[in-house]
């Protein structure tokens, strides 16, 4: 079997579908009037629900990826050459989560505003990626199934418990360290629960690794998707009320008055069905391009719509101003925009490195020469002084 062709297309088609569609969730939610916000309305209930999906998917595919790049590396450990990537990779993304909230305009004036500490998703899924690799590593001299079983494990308690800890203020800690847990001072999103979608998603990830070469995969995998992704979405919630009838556990009661993310990880499995029924016609090149350009396609969205840096984007002139009219061709028209512009970007990145590594190697070359003429130079000039000052103390002396 080729290389190629044991590319998981259908993954990259997700992460495609997935930023294109939380481009158009944050222009239209962000730019959208409130007085159209009708949740009688069909149309605006079927655009907010499927908003909702946007983000378990991403996170779910997020980890997906990672872990199964992760685990096909034949090293183990500390000697597989993606745990360092892994870590590089997470910081980044928690560095770039940080500098896209930077107002340039604060820092000239010496300040740094709460915008600033609040957590976004490029900070959630750096520190996940984080979290996989602390799971890999401490596990990885356990037995085969202990990674998977942490990982599985890791996703259900954030799940089951998110009624508790979704309550935290932790007013003790520091603003910045408390906007990963709770959402009291304005974080969109927390590395709780959402670690569970891409714990989750590195569970499925290993499965994949297992049978990747087994003819039956897609045969086995899509239906067992589709029961997964039913099963979650309509009798989850039966599930929870007869563990509370029978438990009489007040946890089980929390999670039935909002059973949402069981719910939506339901939603991820459909539609992880539904891409890997497609799979066949979801490898063009531009989808393929998209999917791999996720963090630039971000970035970029990030720059255009909230103004990171000078704080200048349409949010700050467009907020909640636009009706559907033009809301609609509004956001198409930021996802052609935002994608071309980051895919063109991709396209000359490398020749713009290229050139700003010959620029910064000549700089370096002149620098080394005009060291060389002017070190002599300031030799001469030391003498000098060092020869007139003793002539001085000589008179002096005298």
């Amino acid at each position: 079997m080729s290389a190629n062709s044991k590319r998981l297309f259908f993954i990259d088609a997700m992460r495609a579908w997935a930023i294109l569609m939380m481009l158009q969730g944050h222009f239209v939610d962000g730019l959208l009037d409130p007085v159209y916000r009708d949740t009688s309305n069909s149309v605006y209930n079927i655009w907010l629900y499927f908003r909702g999906i946007t983000a378990p998917v991403f996170f779910t595919v997020s980890g997906f990826i990672f872990t199964y790049l992760l685990v096909a590396a034949p090293e183990n450990g500390w000697k597989n050459p993606r745990v360092k990537k892994g870590i590089r990779r997470g910081l980044q993304l928690l560095f770039i989560g940080y500098l896209l909230r930077l107002n340039l305009f604060g820092v000239l004036k010496g300040e740094i505003y709460d915008g600033f500490y609040l957590v976004d998703v490029l900070h959630c899924i750096g520190l996940s990626i984080l979290g996989i690799v602390a799971a890999y590593l401490l596990t990885t001299k356990k037995k085969h199934w202990v990674f998977p079983f942490s990982l599985i494990l890791i996703t259900l308690i954030l799940f089951v418990f998110e009624p508790i800890y979704k309550t935290w203020q932790l007013d003790w800690l520091p603003v910045g360290l408390a906007n990963y847990f709770t959402k009291a001072n304005g974080s969109v999103f927390t590395i709780i629960p959402w670690f569970g979608y891409t714990t989750l998603g590195a569970f499925v990830s290993l499965l994949f690794t297992k049978y990747k070469n087994n003819n039956k995969l897609y045969l086995v995998a899509i239906p067992a998707a589709i029961t997964f992704g039913y099963l979650l979405l309509f009798q989850s919630s039966n599930l929870f009320e007869f563990l509370l009838n029978n438990t009489g556990w007040e946890i089980f009661g929390l999670i039935l008055n909002n059973n949402y993310l069981f719910i939506r990880l339901g939603d991820v499995f459909l539609v992880f069905a539904i891409f890997m029924l497609f799979r066949k016609v979801l490898n063009h090149k531009t989808i393929l391009k998209i999917g791999g350009s996720t963090l630039t396609i971000y970035v970029m969205h990030f720059i255009i719509l909230y103004g990171s840096f000078t704080g200048l984007g349409l949010y700050k002139f467009l907020h909640h101003e636009l009706s559907p009219a033009f809301a609609i061709p509004g956001a198409i028209l930021f996802m052609i925009a935002c994608t071309y512009l980051s895919l063109l970007f991709v396209k000359y990145e490398a020749d713009v490195k290229g050139q700003l590594r010959h620029i910064w190697s000549e700089t370096l070359v002149q620098l080394n020469s005009i060291t060389t003429l002017i070190i002599p130079i300031i030799k001469l000039v030391l003498d000098r002084a060092k020869e007139l000052i003793l002539r001085i103390f000589a008179g002096v002396r005298n």
